[in-house]
């Protein structure tokens, strides 16, 4: 039962939260506290003692809500409304004219009006604010579906809770994007409290910050100093947002942290001045209060966004100006030989552990035989290692000054390291393979790649599991999984019966996994996750996929004519039919795929550009016509046989008009889509 809260008490709790969010916001994202820490404590438990006797009154956006809550079992998936987009990386001013150029090449005319803002190094996060409220909070995920963290995100201090009733008026749904991160005397702190408490330290402040962001427990999340910066919204037609300059007032204006140092530059020639400031900076970066990688570049203007759209997962209008990659000496031990999923040899640098960009490193990648040759690679040697993009270890070059007398020739294997067979290397690659189908290393790999999230998705079976089936010859192909029992798991490491229990379980729901899953998880050289569930769309059956011919492979846009050989010859081949005679045979289900796809005559074939302000997002539209059959380009041209055009449409217009091409507005669309 509601109680009847006194006038005064709800007057009294109003004025509390308003100075608490005042003093946060001083002392949080301006850094100039205005109270002393017992008096903020006193306006705080004041707060915390009336929510307490008055529950009901306990709001979304309640300072208190930013205490962390009780552990959560696990995260729940949050689907983006707008696809969270990765940016094309450069890491030269060669590669920044080019950009320069394509964006001029689609034909716009743009007063070349760019954004350059540091690129912090942190967690991508996206905040939905419905009405004003925090409503969510979540990772970026693979773009289109992230992590739901929200209890996580509401600890953070720098995110508001509530925007003013102004915007929450204006857009009723607003979406926020922007980066967590752990400044470095924080992560500093960090380290130090989980070296004395006998625990790993992490690797680097982003490492650190995407840890804390993604922990079960938000009161650990609490306790961490994880700061939130603003870098854009996910629509780019909302009315009074033309610009991205306008989107960084209107930050401001909610009381958002602002990434410093964003300059608003006319021509790449301004772009490559403020780069080659920030250079200088990079050199300090060990000191840098907050991590950064390099520098965002981006239009300013949103129609002009909208104009040039994206490629896959990344838009045209923006580049990633990344620091070249941090280096180290260290002393190369030796060279070790490893098998992957498909046969490929390759080597890998065994190092004396050194630190790279905050990372220990103890192996680097050295390709093939070819690089071992022509870098002149040896065993003793000192070596200059990089962490390409920042990520991936790689062997740059030999300081041939230090080399010992007794440095050792690097021998390429003859057999395979795993199995022992024979190792071949065909014409036109650069990489041996072992070709034994039953080779153990393989084996792991496969069954890894099986039961991963993109194919069966089985819960729990990770490569230590992996391992071990295939060590114990339970598993020789990934099928063997449907009929594995708990008599067989409970004698492997680590395996207690609520284990194997819950591992049965998952392999039992990935039964009925959807067709592109299982496409994937078969392991076909070449076939990734998008090819997959276009090989699903179009043949919607596996019968009819492994019935295909070369030719008609060949004709689907996206399969070019080696990934349509490849799908032929797993098929045709042993190892394919084995694996889905087996995968039958162990029950999973290979349901046939329901194709959003379907084709309407005046639509399919037929090629559809979409420019100016819609009422639904472009990609609504986009969808429509694409599972009608028809294709959506970026660019007119003579080709194009429909332009969609909706308000404020600039040169594409123009453009369809001189080549003629036919103009429809939204009614125009779904008259075509209707009949």
């Amino acid at each position: 039962m509601t109680q009847n809260v006194p006038d005064k008490i709800a007057k009294e709790l109003a004025k509390l939260r308003k100075q608490i969010e005042e003093h946060n916001y001083n002392y949080y994202v301006l850094d100039k506290p205005t109270v002393q820490d017992a008096d903020y404590d006193k306006l705080f438990d004041r707060m915390l003692e009336i929510e307490k006797e008055f529950p009901h009154l306990v709001t979304l956006d309640s300072p208190s809500q930013r205490v962390g809550s009780a552990p959560s079992k696990k995260f729940e998936p949050h689907k983006h409304r707008v696809q969270m987009l990765s940016l094309q990386k450069i890491t030269t001013f060669k590669e920044l004219q080019d950009f320069d150029k394509r964006i001029h090449r689609f034909g716009l005319i743009v007063d070349e009006e760019y954004i350059f803002m540091p690129k912090y190094d942190g967690l991508a996060i996206e905040l939905v604010y419905e009405n004003g409220l925090l409503v969510t909070g979540s990772t970026r995920g693979d773009g289109k579906t992230g992590e739901n963290v929200t209890p996580n995100i509401k600890t953070i201090q720098t995110v508001p809770l509530k925007l003013s009733g102004e915007t929450a008026k204006k857009y009723p749904i607003l979406e926020v994007r922007g980066e967590v991160v752990m400044p470095r005397a924080d992560f500093e702190r960090l380290n130090q409290l989980q070296v004395s408490m006998g625990l790993s330290p992490f690797a680097n402040p982003r490492n650190a910050a995407a840890g804390s962001v993604r922990q079960l427990d938000s009161r650990i999340t609490a306790s961490r100093s994880l700061v939130f910066y603003p870098y854009g919204i996910s629509r780019q037609d909302l009315h009074g947002l033309e610009t991205y300059v306008q989107v960084l007032k209107l930050f401001g204006k909610e009381k958002f942290n602002i990434i410093p140092n964003q300059f608003k530059v006319y021509g790449i020639d301004d772009l490559n001045s403020l780069y080659g400031q920030l250079l200088e900076l990079a050199s300090y970066r060990p000191n840098l209060p907050i991590d950064i990688d390099g520098a965002v570049i981006q239009l300013n203007d949103f129609k002009d966004q909208m104009e040039l759209g994206q490629v896959s997962r990344a838009p045209r209008w923006a580049v990633a100006w990344k620091f070249a990659a941090e280096t180290a000496e260290t002393i190369l031990q030796n060279v070790i030989f490893s098998v992957g999923r498909t046969g490929v040899i390759t080597p890998v640098a065994d190092l004396k552990a050194v630190r790279v960009g905050g990372v220990e490193v103890k192996r680097a990648s050295l390709h093939n035989e070819d690089e071992l040759n022509e870098k002149d690679i040896r065993i003793g040697d000192t070596v200059i290692i990089r962490r390409a993009g920042d990520v991936i270890p790689d062997v740059v070059s030999v300081v041939e000054d230090k080399r010992p007398k007794d440095a050792k020739k690097v021998t390429y294997p003859k057999v395979c390291p795993s199995c022992a067979e024979p190792i071949e290397r065909f014409e036109g690659e650069a990489a041996y393979r072992c070709v034994n189908p039953h080779c153990p290393a393989q084996v792991v790999e496969k069954i890894f790649h099986f039961a991963g999230k993109g194919g069966m998705d089985i819960e729990g079976l990770g490569g230590k599991l992996a391992l071990q089936l295939a060590e114990k010859q339970l598993v020789t192909i990934a099928p063997d999984l449907y009929f594995l029992t708990k008599d067989d798991l409970l004698p492997l490491d680590l395996m207690a019966d609520k284990k194997a229990t819950n591992l049965l379980k998952a392999i039992e729901a990935s039964k009925q996994r959807p067709l592109p899953n299982i496409i994937f998880a078969l392991g076909i050289p070449g076939v990734g996750e998008t090819a997959a569930k276009l090989l699903a769309e179009q043949f919607g059956t596996i019968e009819k996929l492994m019935a295909v011919a070369y030719e008609e492979l060949e004709t689907i846009g996206g399969i070019g004519p080696i990934l349509a050989q490849s799908i032929v010859d797993f098929f045709a081949g042993d190892i394919g039919k084995n694996m889905i005679s087996r995968l039958k045979e162990g029950g999973v289900a290979f349901p046939v795929f329901a194709s959003e796809r379907k084709e309407i005559e005046g639509i399919a074939g037929k090629t559809f550009v979409i420019t100016g302000t819609l009422s639904k997002p472009r990609d609504h539209y986009k969808k429509l016509i694409e599972n009608a059959g028809g294709k959506v380009s970026s660019a007119v041209s003579k080709k194009t046989d429909f332009l969609l055009a909706g308000e404020n449409a600039g040169s594409k217009l123009e453009k369809a008009k001189k080549f003629g091409t036919e103009i429809l507005d939204e009614d125009g669309i779904i008259k075509l889509l209707r009949d």
